[in-house]
């Protein structure tokens, strides 16, 4: 039986996790990968194409997956979705696993995304959304300051501003609606109750149909230790979480109550949902509350659930894309993993450097175990260079506990001139199984 070809388009550590994964599965026999980054020919198969094209120019992604005959394309970042890459692709008669251009507008549109969470009762924080610096404002004083204020289009993980004092909003919303830090689309901002708890990041596989439930995380935003400083697009991640995994009737309250009625919706408004729906959740005194959808995987949390994955993720994947998921259908996963970012020095701010990497960061220098996805890396002969921002992400995975002394083992063998990371990343899943032992 011929085996198949897939193709994974993205240059950043979550892609990199994407085609490791398929290339677990039998079924493959090529997993390409465009543009790919410096693990590229270490991991996945860098195509032989004739055109330097981002990833959001669809027609060139529709040449590039027909030159390679993949059998099924996966899209790591959710910037080619809002630019209609799977209707292209669907047009075409291409498999792709991923939302239209409209279903995607649950991450695109966090506006729109409210509204819809509000007309088919799926629980979410109360909201204004403001168009100008006078709504705004009244609508930050009215909550007395504390607040999410949230950019309403895509920002790349940076554009949500957790708020306690009238400093805070001042910041928010001159830097959101005024300097335009990340462009017109985040000028309109959401502003919405601030809710206390637990933050989850639950993910969900769905056909345009149907939705399983495949897999949960925890991630950390902050800067710094403690979870200070400014909102990142995640400074590490641990996977499961432990809230989700020692807790079914939690998992069906959350399907119940939001993943299906989700699906339901979508179908209902003539926009079904295909591909992963990752659901930012807040577990609040009074139950799972909605903070934000994502329309793929979770970065850095895909580093942390993927390596665990027991199931054919090939043949799972192509299941979902062509519309055939079974309800009930289950993922295996097994262990679990910690995941830490080692960042250039003024993350999050852009900044572009060139700066030189040593220690074990290819997949053949490590242990079973043990991964180093990149993000903004390049290759030069050689070497290997960060370029400013989340240059790496170091996980390790373990069999009966988080492997947090692991990861951290593994992270402190890499240097590259200004690194950072963060020191606690794994310590609240571990607190949350001892308050669980003591209970």
């Amino acid at each position: 039986m011929a085996k198949a070809t897939a193709l994974v388009l993205g240059d950043d550590s979550r892609a990199q996790s994407m085609v490791e994964a398929l290339e677990q599965s039998l079924d493959i026999d090529t997993v390409y990968w465009y543009p790919g980054n410096a693990a590229t020919g270490f991991v996945g198969r860098r195509p032989k194409f004739k055109l330097l094209a981002p990833i959001t120019d669809l027609d060139a992604m529709l040449q590039l997956a027909c030159e390679v005959d993949a059998d099924l394309t996966m899209v790591s970042p959710e910037l080619p979705f809002s630019y209609g890459i799977a209707d292209k692709f669907k047009a075409a008669g291409r498999l792709i696993l991923g939302p239209t251009r409209d279903a995607a507008k649950l991450e695109t549109n966090k506006a729109w995304a409210k509204m819809f969470m509000q007309r088919h009762g799926i629980p979410t924080a109360p909201f204004d959304v403001c168009e100008t610096v006078e709504q705004a404002k009244a609508a930050v004083y009215k909550r007395g300051h504390k607040c999410a204020v949230k950019g309403n289009g895509l920002a790349n993980g940076t554009g949500v501003y957790i708020c306690h004092t009238a400093i805070d909003t001042e910041t928010a919303i001159t830097k959101l609606m005024i300097d335009g830090i990340h462009g017109d689309a985040c000028r309109i901002v959401v502003v919405e109750d601030l809710l206390i708890g637990e933050e989850i990041s639950f993910h969900t596989l769905a056909d345009g149909r149907h939705v399983i439930e495949f897999d949960s995380a925890g991630d950390h935003k902050r800067e710094f230790d403690g979870d200070r400083g400014r909102n990142t697009g995640g400074m590490g991640a641990f996977a499961p979480h432990p809230l989700i995994s020692k807790n079914p009737e939690l998992r069906d309250l959350i399907m119940n109550e939001i993943a299906y009625p989700v699906i339901e919706g979508m179908k209902a408004e003539r926009t079904p949902f295909n591909g992963f729906l990752y659901i930012g959740l807040m577990l609040t005194a009074e139950g799972p509350v909605v903070l934000e959808f994502n329309v793929r995987l979770g970065k850095p949390e895909a580093e942390v659930m993927l390596p665990r994955m027991r199931s054919n993720g090939y043949a799972l994947f192509r299941v979902a894309a062509a519309g055939d998921l079974e309800h009930g259908s289950k993922v295996s996963f097994a262990g679990h993993a910690v995941g830490v970012i080692l960042a250039t020095q003024h993350y999050p701010e852009k900044e572009s450097v060139r700066l030189k990497i040593t220690g074990p960061i290819l997949p053949f220098g490590l242990p079973l175990g043990f991964h180093v996805y990149h993000g903004t890396t390049i290759r030069i002969g050689d070497d290997i260079f960060a370029t400013g921002g989340r240059a790496l992400t170091v996980v390790a995975t373990g069999t009966h506990r988080y492997p947090i002394e692991e990861t951290y083992g593994l992270a402190r063998q890499i240097h590259f001139e200004g690194m950072r990371y963060r020191t606690d990343i794994g310590q609240r899943a571990v607190a949350y199984l001892q308050k669980d032992t003591q209970v």
